[in-house]
Parts: C-alpha cells; structure tokens; sequence
C-alpha cells in the first residue's frame, strides 16, 4: 500500500490545527473583584448641632481599604473648611476636617477610585459625599436693664437647669489652724487656686460647658485667708515636726487682689450667659479653719464680720445683672461638727446668719435690692428635721429668695466606706427619689425654689456607668419640679480642664439629657 499520497492531506491537517492553537494563544483575563463598599459612617451622614471648630468623620468599609497618597490629596470640603488629615487603617477610612464655623452646613468628597482595596484586579471605591452642620451659635440673653424686671426665684430656678462646680479651686485653703502649709509659702492668688490639685480656671473651660448645654456654674469662694490679716508662726508640734500654726487673724477687708481674680472668675460664667453662684465657702464645714459655726455664742463673736464680709461681696458685684445669684455660705455646721442630729438650736442660728445675709445684701442697694439670693439649710441638708427647720428671713422684696441643699446619696455608694455599694440598683434609685419628693413637700409645693447645689459621688471607685444611673436619677426626678441641680466637680477634672476636655463625658450626657427630656415646659 503506497502511504505518500496521503502526505499532502495530513499536512494540511497539522496546520489546520497549528493555526487554530496559534488563534488561541492569549490567556483569558481574571474576572475583575467588586469594589470596596461602604457600610456606615461616624457620624452619620446629616448629623447636626456640631459645636467644634474640628471633626473626625469614620467612614468604615467592607474590608481592609488603602487610600494612596493621591486618594488622600483628591478628598475635599466646602464652606471654606479644609481636610486637616487623611488616615486609612483596617477597614476605616478617616478624615478630619477643621476651620469650622459654627451655623454652617458642609460636604466632605471622597472621589470614586480615592478609595481602593487589597485584593487582585479589584475595582476601587464609588465616590461618596458626606454632609453635615454646626449648630447656631446661641446669643447671650439679653435682661430686662430694669432690676424692678428681673425674673423671680421661681423662674430663676427654672431657667438654671443642667449646673456645675467650679470646685477645689478658688475655695482652696489650708483648711487646719496647726498645719497652715499655704500660707507658709508666697501665697499668691495662683497658689490657693492650684492648692488642691485643679489648674487655674480658664475661659475656654466655661465655654465648653456652656457650648454642651449647661445652664449654671456654682463658684465656690473661701474668703478667710484673703480677709484681714492673718499671720502664722512656726512651732513644734506634738508629732515632733514643725508646722505653720495660725498665729492671728484681723481685720475685715477682702484683698483687692484676691477680689479681682474672683470677679474674673465671675465673669467667665456671666459672660457666657450662664447663671453664676458665688458663695461663702470653706469658711463654712467641720476643719478647724472654719469660723461660721452654726453656735449662739459663736454666731455673737462673728456676726459683724460676716456682715462686713457680705457687705463688700455685694458691693464689688452690684453692678451684675440677675444672672448672678449670691449664696449666703456653704454647709455650715455647730460647734461640735455635727453633720447629722442637728439640734433646733443651732437651726434658729442658721436662720439668724441667713437673715443677716438678706439685710446686708438689700442694703447695698442698686440692682442688689432685687437679686435673687440663694438660702442653705444646716449643713445644707436635706433631712426632714432640717427642712423643717429652714424658714425664709423678712425680705423688702417678695419672690426672691431660693433654698439650697445638697445631696450625695445613697451614702455607701456616693462615698467610700468599710462597706460600699459599686451599683447604683433599685433599692438606690427608691432612696434617691425619695430625697426630691422631701424637697419638694417642704419647700418647692410651699412656695419656696430650691437648688441642689451640689450632687455626685465622692468616690473614684464607682464606674461611669453607674455614676449615670445615679446623676439620671437625681436629674430627672428633680427637673419635674423646676429644681437645677448642679454636679460636683469631675466632670471635667484635673488637668482635662486645661484642654479643656471631658473627664467623663457619658456623665455629662446624661446629665444633659435627664434634664432635657424631663423638665417642665
């Protein structure tokens, strides 16, 4: 058989089939991956009442992302802000703008491909706008410049709502007649005001306060040792160390220089519109330094001087408008430091320094005649045998008067003792409901305002999260009866009031909102 004829038709056959592998010889490209999708953002988009000139906005992915150094530069804002930074880590994506102006509304772009992942052949990231604003700025009010028109105590204490302390600051002291370390050294205004462990006060701080929607701040003042003059000595004491021992103390004048920082201090709050209550503070109390005692004989030795003290408070400050409440003295307690089983004694002496504190007031005259003036029960308690002790002196004008308590309850959880309580459980919120529904049977339904004006927990033991429950109960409940209460100190503490910053913000939300959503209308 003769296989050559064929030859010419199996050739033909390879390279049929070499031409078709030849046609074929490009590989066939990866399908291409989904984009990376974006899944919420931090705020949320529109979000609103922004009072910072800055914002950190989260835009958080489906996965990993990168943002390259391009990506970054393409990302804008209007209004005339500008991205302060770019950082992308992990599935976020954030950006921070700054130059905010507050009443404004503004756009953050991030342009499609800015934004990319990390897989093979991948599309990048849509684009993706982002918009939000910053709240009004609220103006200062404006008050009737007729004193004769200034609210009443009871609008006063409506209209204070949400408060804090401006404590351990300018009420610093020695507080120990053997062991007077203060004015052992210069003594300068800056000295008592750091005394105890705060920053001097700041502009800036009040304002953030007022920013977040406080509507008061409590200035506690202790006076004594910028009044007069008082001399300490050196002397070897019983522990076999010498100490600064208070030596003497005379005369009546308020140092000029003490009384500018104070009224300094004043005015930060008075100019931020808020309500300010300046006080008569460790003066008051149960350290030996104290020399407002709620005693017959002792009351007889220091009447004039209080008078005299009150006298030059009201006169440096006449000038102020109602926004700035005097309140006669602290938590003043008998010669024994009896905090609780107070004696009708030394109340019928708490009602005589208060009436003293009235007269001396009014006889200022001017806008003084007609200033609401804030009242303190003994040791500012809110004991049943206290309230209804308290009683409001004469006065030449009617309706301007207020009383004050404070209240740090339930005691085992508010302080640290050989038995505390972490958690702030039924059992504490039926305690502390009951201590505003007493304030409100003996004073507020009798027609008398009250201030808490001082509440909290003297603990660093207690979580924040529980000092919530405990600051919304206290809240909430005394909103229904137009009583402002105003939070003891750690809202802002230590050196975050030099930010300033919040020490503890949930807190201070809470506060906010217990009252907001619970106060008259």
């Amino acid at each position: 058989m003769r296989i050559t004829k064929y030859i010419p038709l199996v050739l033909l056959m390879m390279a049929a089939v070499f031409i078709a592998s030849c046609g074929g010889s490009e590989d066939p490209q990866p399908q291409e991956e989904p984009a990376p999708v974006l899944l919420n953002t931090s705020p949320e988009n529109g979000a609103g009442g922004f009072i910072e000139n800055s914002l950190s906005i989260v835009f958080t992915y489906d996965q990993n992302i990168r943002c390259t150094a391009q990506g970054k530069a393409g990302i804008s804002v209007d209004g005339g802000a500008s991205v302060a930074s770019v950082s992308a880590y992990s599935t976020d994506l954030t950006v921070e703008v700054s130059g905010l102006s507050r009443g404004s509304k503004y756009t953050v772009t991030i342009p499609a491909g800015a934004v990319q992942g990390y897989r093979t052949n991948q599309k990048p990231a849509e684009a993706v706008t982002f918009s939000f604003s910053t709240k009004e700025e609220e103006p200062v009010p404006v008050d009737p410049e007729d004193p004769k028109d200034w609210e009443n105590a009871a609008s006063a204490a409506r209209n204070m709502g949400a408060g804090w302390n401006l404590g351990n600051t300018l009420d610093s002291n020695s507080g120990d007649v053997n062991h007077m370390w203060i004015e052992g050294g210069a003594r300068t205004t800056a000295d008592y005001e750091r005394a105890w462990g705060q920053p001097l006060a700041t502009r800036a701080l009040i304002h953030m306060f007022k920013e977040a929607g406080f509507k008061s701040i409590r200035v506690p003042v202790t006076w004594y040792p910028h009044v007069g003059t008082l001399t300490v000595k050196s002397k070897l004491l019983d522990d076999n160390n010498y100490h600064y021992v208070l030596d003497s103390w005379t005369g009546t004048e308020i140092d000029p220089v003490w009384m500018a920082r104070v009224k300094e201090v004043v005015n930060y709050v008075i100019d931020e519109g808020m309500y300010c209550i300046l006080n008569v503070h460790h003066d008051t109390g149960s350290a030996s330094t104290a020399w407002l005692r709620a005693d017959e004989k002792v009351y007889a030795a220091v009447r004039d001087k209080y008078c005299e003290l009150w006298r030059q408070i009201a006169t440096e400050f006449e000038s102020y408008g109602p926004r700035l409440i005097f309140e006669s003295f602290n938590e003043m307690l008998d010669a024994n430091s009896t905090w609780n089983h107070s004696t009708d004694a030394a109340h019928e002496v708490i009602n005589k320094y208060n009436a003293d504190f009235v007269a001396t007031v009014r006889a200022t005259g001017g806008k003084n005649a007609y200033r609401n003036l804030i009242l303190n029960t003994y040791a500012a308690s809110c004991d049943e045998v206290a309230l209804k002790a308290f009683r409001l002196p004469q006065d030449t004008v009617e309706g301007k008067l207020l009383a004050e308590v404070h209240s740090y309850a339930p005691y085992h959880f508010a302080f640290d003792t050989d038995h505390p309580k972490t958690e702030f459980d039924a059992s504490c919120e039926t305690e502390v409901t009951a201590i505003i529904e007493r304030l409100n049977t003996y004073l507020v339904s009798k027609g008398i305002p009250c201030v808490l004006g001082e509440f909290g927990a003297d603990s660093q033991k207690r979580s924040e999260a529980e000092l919530v429950k405990q600051a919304r109960c206290y809240v909430s409940n005394a909103a229904k009866y137009d009583i402002p209460c105003l939070y003891w100190m750690t809202l802002s503490n230590g050196e975050d009031r030099t930010v300033p910053k919040w020490t503890k913000p949930l807190l201070k939300d809470a506060i906010l909102k217990a009252y907001n959503d619970n106060k008259t209308k």
